[in-house]
């Protein structure tokens, strides 16, 4: 199973942030190639010396949400669920270039789990004929 699963993460909340872990994990011990592309609040959860920072919850997930997420702290954070991903297959994340301008992030000022910065072009080549996502 050698087909290439995309992501594009834009939503920098704990929930979406697991979500989009927990499938490249996935996709990763499957044998996947990941390509993720991150952009905007997806991008700035991913800053040097604040990825591990409390994110909040989507806006949507309401006080039955927040239940769930209290109940479940002793579960891996995200940032390590996609160290571990990583380590156990191809997954590659890249920060869009567009939105390192729009939000003034230097790729120097980014977590080392981003490999460098990508165009939405390169991105798009890199998803092949393969299935993307968006978070």
């Amino acid at each position: 199973m050698s087909e290439t699963l995309s992501l594009i993460v834009s939503s920098g909340t704990e929930d979406k942030l697991e979500s989009a872990a927990t499938v490249i994990a996935g996709a990763a011990a499957l044998g996947k190639s990941v390509n993720v592309l991150l952009q905007f609040w997806g991008l700035d959860a991913f800053r040097a010396g604040h990825i591990d920072e409390p994110r909040g919850l989507a806006a949507d997930a309401g006080a039955a949400g927040r239940s769930l997420a209290a109940a479940g702290r002793d579960r891996l954070p995200w940032a390590e669920t996609l160290r571990q991903a990583k380590e156990l297959g191809d997954v590659r994340i890249q920060a869009c270039s567009g939105s390192l301008e729009t939000l003034g992030i230097q790729p120097s000022e980014l977590d080392p789990l981003v490999d460098g910065p990508c165009g939405i072009a390169a991105f798009l080549m890199a998803a092949e004929d393969g299935q993307i996502l968006f978070i």
